[in-house]
């Protein structure tokens, strides 16, 4: 098969997967929804939701990771928020708290989304460098927008299968954005980025 094909396939397999991984968190998210009236795991889904419409809309990359390594954590990073369920009566707190957090953490995702539009990816990438919003704060200020809504959830849902998927996909998350900033500094436009803006995820801690 030429080169080309293989990226038509491998992109359209991309598509397929987020699509059917969303479907299945939407089914267990809404179903929770409607038994309890939780709106917690709804934050969550707005943010995935996001990751479905502008997969679909990315414009292409100019250079891609695509060693072993960075499509690991990549496949780690993807399936887990997909792969949470709720738990019916073991939230460690009250909704209306959890819920405010993941407000929080679902706003910057969306701010996040909304600066970088068609240059989102899944695999690492240079899809253009992007300096608006709020990665005038962080560097990957979507990742860290999901981490926020993760924990959200985790607290709203605490069972050992989530506390194991959101330690796993998260900590690839983590990698993947170091993955992701490896393939962009050949860019220089997001080397003299990266001299202005010093945080990875959390200002003023990592």
């Amino acid at each position: 098969m030429r080169p080309y094909n293989r990226e038509w396939v491998s992109e359209l397999a991309a598509r397929l997967v987020v699509g059917t991984l969303f479907v299945l968190l939407s089914i267990n998210l809404l179903g929770d929804f409607l038994r309890t009236r939780h709106i917690t795991g709804l934050f969550l889904l707005i943010g995935e939701a996001m990751v479905v419409v502008l997969t679909i809309f990315r414009r292409p990359a100019g250079s891609v990771d695509r060693s072993t390594a960075a499509r690991i954590v990549t496949v780690l990073a993807l399936v887990g928020p997909p792969l949470l369920r709720a738990v019916d009566g073991a939230a460690l707190v009250l909704d209306e708290f959890t819920a405010f957090v993941s407000i929080i953490g679902v706003s910057l995702v969306i701010a996040g989304k909304m600066a970088l539009g068609r240059s989102f990816g899944i695999v690492p990438a240079n899809r253009g460098v992007v300096a608006a919003g709020p990665y005038l704060l962080v560097r990957h200020p979507i990742y860290t927008g999901y981490l926020i809504t993760h924990a959200a959830f985790l607290v709203a849902h605490p069972s050992v299968w989530n506390i194991t998927v959101i330690a796993i996909s998260d900590t690839a998350l983590v990698i993947r954005a170091l993955y992701e900033e490896r393939v962009l500094r050949l860019d220089h436009q997001y080397r003299d980025y990266c001299e202005r803006v010093g945080w990875h995820l959390v200002p003023g801690v990592f």
